[in-house]
């Protein structure tokens, strides 16, 4: 055998390191490459919902300016204060005072209205027992039901009763 035969081919060290440059250079440019697809995505993404959450909130403030309860030609009367006692007892009293906000149209009597809602406060604080308006939310309750047998009791022409004064003893 001749010795050119037998020699061995020229080492591959150059090939290989040009080889792990290239996956390397391909890897760092993949990487940059999705980097930036991700944060122009996510800018885009962040800034339409930036855009949708303004515009709920405008929208919500406009409805809150154009939708008030008391709108229009609004009246408040003060009624007389209601004393009774309490029901399945003798010895415990309620004293309410309390105010009527009402629609000022032409077709209605304040004064029969204040009688018809006075009486009918009475009659439901007759039912009441002490334990139905303890604490923060028997109070809740009690004006929420008020408001509701006085909307009935109206028509709708009172908006809304509110408590100025509320003793029990």
């Amino acid at each position: 055998m001749s010795e050119e035969s037998l020699a061995l081919p020229p080492p591959a060290t150059e090939t290989k390191k040009s080889g792990l440059l290239g996956v390397i250079l391909t890897f760092l440019v993949l990487s940059l490459l999705a980097v930036a697809v991700g944060g122009g995505s996510g800018i885009l993404m962040v800034s339409s919902i930036e855009k949708s959450i303004l515009e709920k909130h405008q929208a919500k403030a406009e409805e809150k300016v154009s939708t008030s309860p008391y709108s229009g030609d609004i009246a408040v009367r003060r009624l007389a204060p209601v004393v009774t006692n309490l029901a399945n007892s003798e010895n415990e009293w309620i004293r309410l005072e309390f105010s009527i906000v009402y629609k000022n149209v032409p077709g209605m009597n304040p004064d029969v209205a204040a009688a018809e809602i006075r009486q009918d406060v009475l009659a439901y604080l007759r039912t009441l027992s002490i334990a139905q308006i303890q604490g923060p939310s028997g109070l809740l309750h009690l004006r929420e039901d008020l408001n509701e047998r006085v909307k009935l009791r109206s028509n709708g022409e009172v908006k809304e009763i509110t408590i100025e004064t509320l003793v029990v003893q």
